[in-house]
């Protein structure tokens, strides 16, 4: 099956920041291993803001309302980094109506008090209220994440109690080399 409208499994994927779209770049490789390893099952949208390298919560909402206007529901959300942040940003304040399978947040950084400062990219507090209809949330975080530091995925952690915690060893950040155990849960997800 290679049209993607007989496709039913809907896969939303929103990129980190940075340069995009070509090997070493970005998300581009996590969503390639992705796509390999999905390719007949699912439907894996990977669209990039207009300036990736210089991004604002403006673009990303651009985005979004776009995205999830063609894109048929239920949808698999996935979110790395600056991505996952992004996703939550958005449902908690903008309240689309979509109707979500799961939320996989990956290396996921924490933006708003006692975590990093950039007003724009700050949740509002007790974003995770308006969540709470999303059954599904995994977390994906190595030890020694290179980039975010552990102590962000605590923060989800708490805000999503019922969440799936995958701790990974190692210093990952970008899982160039793939994400076998976001690809498992994905297979295992139910739809609606």
């Amino acid at each position: 099956m290679t049209n993607s409208d007989q496709r039913s499994n809907q896969i939303l994927f929103a990129h980190s920041g940075g340069e995009q779209g070509e090997l070493g770049k970005g998300s581009f490789d996590l969503v390639s291993f992705i796509k390999q390893q999905l390719s007949n099952e699912y439907d894996i949208h990977y669209p990039i803001i207009d300036e990736p390298e210089a991004p604002t919560y403006k673009m990303w909402k651009k985005l979004f309302s776009k995205e999830f206007k063609r894109m048929k529901q239920p949808l698999i959300l996935v979110g790395h980094s600056l991505g996952g942040t992004m996703l939550i940003k958005y449902l908690s304040e903008e309240k689309p109506k979509v109707s979500i399978s799961a939320m996989c947040l990956i290396s996921t950084p924490y933006w708003g008090k006692n975590g990093w400062d950039v007003e724009d990219f700050a949740l509002v507090e007790n974003f995770e209220n308006e969540l709470e209809e999303i059954n599904n949330v995994f977390l994906y975080n190595c030890k020694e994440d290179t980039i975010v530091p552990f102590k962000h995925m605590n923060f989800y952690k708490r805000s999503f109690p019922n969440s799936i915690v995958r701790i990974l060893n190692g210093t990952d950040h970008a899982f160039a080399t793939g994400l076998p155990q976001l690809v498992s849960d994905i297979k295992a997800i139910k739809r609606g």
